[in-house]
């Protein structure tokens, strides 16, 4: 008798922030051949992995949080967490008393702006979105398989390990949420390493205002860099540095603020940077695949067959493009490449 050929591994479709493009989110699937079967998208033989950030900016957030939790529940997709999920959940809960906060994300101006067509769409279906903010409970926060690595911003070993430990899994709860308000808290470092990334302050007396008009005092970093020795090695944000300041040389003190990536460990895919360009690797085991679809940019993932080093050839893309009319809204006018 032959011997039965061995059944292939599934493979994994790693998809970047999707930010309410529900539009550009079906045309992507259906390129990668993923087709809706009893109302949900699935795939013979591959599973769709979200970089989370499906909510906030988009004209179609509702459409976007059915459609993927639906996959996720049915087995054809999981997801992490972003950081606009989590800001969801700190906004829409009331602090505990005596914490001197009326809500664990202050409702301010930016903090407005940043969820405003979230609950906007969801002004009539106030039961659905508290059901969603359930189910974003439980969203990891990562994924760690044996092939490869799934976080929103940053891949921090140590803290996973010791988050690992003190949850037993890759889920927050309600006392975390509430414990992570306070940023020097255990908690506030994992939820903000995690699903925003690290940074360094910049030089003293100096700020940057960014394209989106908020002033910052600090720059982010990469978390994978290789022996970096100028702030130009380790910066990696929408926003460049002054030519001068990129110059500068690292400190002591600033080296050891950074985390590094080994080129031995599985590759580990990352989205929340609003990339630019064509999609590429940013190390043999890093990438980044979030390409800014809500801003008109491209809706990216990177289809994983257990490589251990990750190929440009290996990123499909659906292009935004900007519709012509002046003062259109946010739109999903999508060329798939």
């Amino acid at each position: 008798m032959a011997a039965t050929k061995p059944t292939a591994s599934r493979g994994y479709d790693i998809i970047g922030d999707i930010h309410g493009c529900a539009n550009t989110l079906v045309r992507l699937l259906d390129q990668m051949g993923y087709r809706k079967i009893n109302g949900v998208y699935q795939h013979p033989r591959r599973q769709a992995i979200f970089i989370g950030d499906i909510i906030d900016r988009g004209p179609r957030i509702r459409e976007a949080l059915h459609l993927v939790r639906d996959m996720v529940e049915h087995g054809s997709a999981r997801i992490v967490m972003g950081n606009h999920e989590y800001n969801a959940l700190g906004y829409c809960t009331r602090a505990r008393p005596g914490s001197g906060k009326t809500f664990l994300r202050e409702h301010n101006a930016r903090h407005d702006r940043l969820i405003r067509e979230t609950l906007e769409q969801f002004e009539a279906h106030p039961y659905e979105w508290n059901e969603f903010l359930e189910w974003f409970y439980t969203i990891p926060l990562f994924i760690d398989d044996e092939d490869f690595r799934v976080v929103h911003a940053c891949w921090d070993g140590d803290l996973i390990e010791k988050f690992k430990q003190s949850q037993g899994g890759a889920c927050i709860d309600d006392d975390f949420l509430h414990a992570s308000a306070a940023i020097e808290s255990f908690a506030g470092q994992v939820m903000d390493t995690l699903l925003r990334g690290t940074d360094l302050r910049l030089p003293e007396g100096m700020a940057i205002t960014g394209r989106d008009g908020y002033v910052r005092e600090f720059f982010r970093t990469k978390f994978w860099a290789d022996d970096p020795h100028t702030y130009a090695d380790v910066v990696f944000q929408p926003d460049p540095l002054p030519p001068e300041v990129a110059r500068r040389v690292l400190t002591d003190n600033e080296r050891k603020q950074l985390i590094s990536y080994p080129l031995d460990a599985p590759p580990v895919f990352v989205g929340h940077y609003w990339m630019e360009g064509e999609p590429a690797p940013l190390k043999s085991n890093v990438a980044c695949i979030d390409y800014s679809a809500v801003k008109y940019g491209r809706l990216v993932a990177y289809r994983m067959d257990g490589e251990r080093a990750l190929s440009r050839d290996k990123f499909v893309w659906v292009d935004v493009e900007r519709p012509e009319q002046p003062d259109y809204p946010t739109s999903e006018d999508s060329v798939a490449r």
